[in-house]
């Protein structure tokens, strides 16, 4: 009967998953930079983003990588925006699939899936600065 009164007592997290949509230009040979833009879809409007991105260990070549995914465990909008780190590998000779995991220090992890066009492979740790412009956004 306690088990049944404080399963009815505990809250669910309010935490709220949204998708992502971006495309980003990647080149470089040992340190690799990139950069572009995208769009989290959250709360049913659309807000556009910038990525900055900085990669070190063995990066070569150049790719424009157009990813698709989900952020997850977001609280408020202004969780989104921040510094995220990933750590992975993967390549695309002429096309390929991969994919990445990020995470920021508010808890916000995104997870992508992408379609790669160009000559790169990479095995590295990651980082990537996302700045959300807010009063750019749009209805869904």
């Amino acid at each position: 009967m306690a088990l049944a009164g404080a399963v009815g007592v505990a809250t669910p997290s309010h935490a709220i998953t949204g998708t992502v949509r971006v495309t980003v230009a990647k080149a470089g040979f040992i340190v690799g930079a990139g950069g572009g833009n995208g769009v989290l879809t959250f709360r049913h409007r659309n807000y556009p983003f910038t990525v900055q991105g900085l990669s070190l260990g063995l990066t070569a070549g150049a790719s424009i990588n157009k990813l698709v995914g989900r952020a997850s465990y977001i609280n408020e909008l202004s969780d989104f925006s921040g510094l995220y780190t990933a750590v992975g590998a993967g390549g695309a000779l002429a096309g390929g699939v991969g994919g990445v995991q990020l995470r920021n220090a508010k808890g916000v992890v995104i997870t992508l899936q992408s379609v790669k066009a160009g000559l790169e492979l990479s095995a590295n740790i990651t980082q990537v600065v996302i700045l959300l412009d807010p009063s750019r956004s749009t209805p869904d």
